[in-house]
């Protein structure tokens, strides 16, 4: 009948269709997530149309729609008041990854603005927030307008995540932690998505890692999930690029806080590891491909001459001054967080090593004091391990492999236990292999 007001959806009607293996609408994937945000839908509801999604999973349209959805509950950073191209970088995470703290100064060093709010370690991989607080005085806790301030002012920026930017999905993340709802692409790529759709940048390059210590263990889910957050990114009209990589060692010498600050500078010196240098070059080559500034010719060009120059050494410099640290770390490694106790895993015999398991190394970071097991454990910032031997190295029996540092002298001979089980070692040297599997682009 004319005139007749709409029936009220029933959120219960939701719930079963997504059982039923259907498609939700728009309006159904935004009445689920603004109850969330706001309540009125309980728990119980919720966890029952995240467990569908686990179990029917989304389309691509469904998963875009999850995604802006979620960004519509807060705010989004404005970036149109600063001059030049703006391109985000983003991690899925592992073990001595602290590839974002080395190409934000690089990339800025070369004309392009680098906004980049970041996380905590969580479990067996560390967070790009714990260790920059290494440096004394690093501020990370600022508002939106102060970020964009230090984005004008120095050209890239470090800081947390806004509790503004898309807060629907701390919500739900805190719900599927219970509920044994985390792992599903379309609910893993709307997380992340919502979250750097808000960040405000209009171009992204991933870094998705795959591997032993990464979140997705197998090279077919890096590449679903990887392919999922370059199809929201089009859809939501910004361009995105997802670099697979691999995580099954430690990402250069250093896993920690202090001990991986050191590693960027030295990396920023032009003297750090190869992997390092490799997949830093790769990220941040794909950074200024993204800019529109450079082309095939010039991008890598630029990205080694910041590095040579020290140009990209004096924007780390910029950076940490903006942000109230100390500058003087960068010329003096003794004004960072130390270990009063040290200890080491050696090789169990002579051969080669043909694997340091990173998910081991990065357990091991944890019990000595790096990490932490629950949000709101302390930190310690000197602790972590220090890779002596690489996978292929030639070692003897008996030669130090990873070295262990802690403020805990306890700490050592639990977290030796822990990092033996990451050493093999073999009669022959594996071939060596690429960090960086594909780039996987909306083209």
């Amino acid at each position: 009948m004319a005139g007749r007001p709409p029936i009220p959806m029933r959120f219960a009607d939701v719930i079963a269709r997504k059982r039923d293996g259907q498609a939700l609408t728009r309006a159904e994937i935004g009445l689920f997530v603004r109850g969330v945000a706001d309540g009125s839908i309980p728990d119980y509801q919720a966890a029952a149309l995240l467990m569908a999604i686990v179990l029917k999973g989304m389309d691509d349209a469904e998963t875009t729609a999850l995604t802006e959805e979620m960004v519509a509950t807060g705010d989004r950073v404005d970036l149109s008041g600063i001059a030049g191209p703006k391109v985000g970088k983003h991690s899925t995470g592992g073990v001595g990854d602290k590839v974002s703290i080395i190409v934000a100064p690089i990339v800025a060093a070369c004309g392009v603005v680098v906004p980049k709010m970041s996380g905590r370690a969580l479990g067996h991989t560390g967070g790009t927030l714990d260790k920059l607080e290494s440096i004394a005085g690093f501020r990370i806790d600022v508002s939106i307008p102060e970020f964009t301030e230090m984005l004008r002012d120095v050209g890239a920026a470090f800081v947390g995540q806004s509790p503004t930017l898309a807060p629907a999905d701390k919500k739900l993340y805190a719900l599927r932690d219970v509920t044994a709802t985390v792992e599903s692409i379309p609910l893993i790529s709307a997380s992340i998505m919502s979250k750097k759709l808000a960040e405000g940048s209009p171009a992204l390059v991933l870094d998705v890692k795959c591997g032993d210590g990464a979140f997705m263990k197998t090279e077919a889910a890096a590449r679903a999930l990887a392919h999922s957050m370059v199809v929201i990114g089009s859809r939501a009209g910004i361009r995105v690029e997802a670099v697979i990589t691999r995580m099954d060692a430690p990402l250069g010498r250093a896993v920690g806080n202090a001990v991986e600050i050191i590693e960027c500078i030295d990396v920023l010196r032009g003297r750090g590891p190869a992997d390092l240098v490799e997949l830093t070059t790769t990220i941040a080559t794909r950074m200024l491909l993204m800019s529109g500034l450079y082309d095939d010719a010039t991008a890598e060009p630029a990205v080694r001459g910041a590095i040579a120059s020290g140009t990209a050494l004096e924007k780390l410099r910029a950076i940490i001054t903006r942000q109230g640290g100390a500058p003087a770390v960068v010329d003096d490694y003794q004004r960072l967080p130390g270990a009063s106790h040290r200890g080491t895993v050696t090789a169990p015999r002579s051969g080669f090593i043909t694997r340091i398991g990173a998910e081991a190394v990065g357990r091991a970071a944890v019990v000595l004091g790096a990490g932490r097991e629950r949000a709101g454990d302390r930190i310690d910032h000197g602790a972590g391990v220090l890779v002596d031997a690489h996978v292929g190295d030639a070692v003897a029996e008996g030669q130090p492999v990873l070295t262990l540092l802690s403020n805990n002298a306890r700490a050592i001979a639990d977290a030796r236990a822990v990092a033996a089980q990451a050493v093999r070692i073999g009669d022959a040297a594996p071939p060596p292999r690429s960090l960086v599997i594909d780039i996987c682009t909306s083209n």
